[in-house]
């Protein structure tokens, strides 16, 4: 069965950092690219880092630019989510989507393949 997994999630406090990992299973994630998207409660769904497939190239959204990093990992079996400095309005769940290419528009569910979510808390 071909799916994507998140792990990492959690809670931490604010200022503090995590680490989302995003994990294929029947099907080889190097060959795609790679967004993280989330959503907060009563909040429209956003994206916030995407990594291309051919080139690796990386976007990350303003809302958390120079805070999160993505990047392929585990000799590219995996995307991770590197959040740092969080902050409360980062709560949220947070999702991993791969596809041939990035893109901000394309909804969740119009990816080739998504996962079920991790949640992140950020709070004292």
């Amino acid at each position: 069965q071909m799916q994507l997994a998140e792990s990492g999630g959690g809670l931490v406090q604010p200022g503090g950092s995590l680490r989302l990992s995003c994990a294929a299973s029947g099907f080889t994630l190097e060959k795609y690219a790679v967004g993280w998207f989330r959503q907060a409660p009563g909040k429209s769904r956003e994206g916030v880092a995407c990594i291309e497939s051919d080139d690796d190239m990386t976007y990350i959204a303003r809302s958390v630019k120079g805070r999160f990093i993505i990047s392929r990992a585990d000799a590219k079996t995996t995307v991770t989510l590197f959040m740092n400095n969080l902050k409360p309005e980062d709560t949220a769940v947070y999702y991993c989507a791969a596809d041939r290419l990035c893109s901000w528009t394309r909804n969740l569910e119009d990816h080739e393949y998504w996962g079920q979510g991790a949640q992140v808390t950020v709070s004292s």
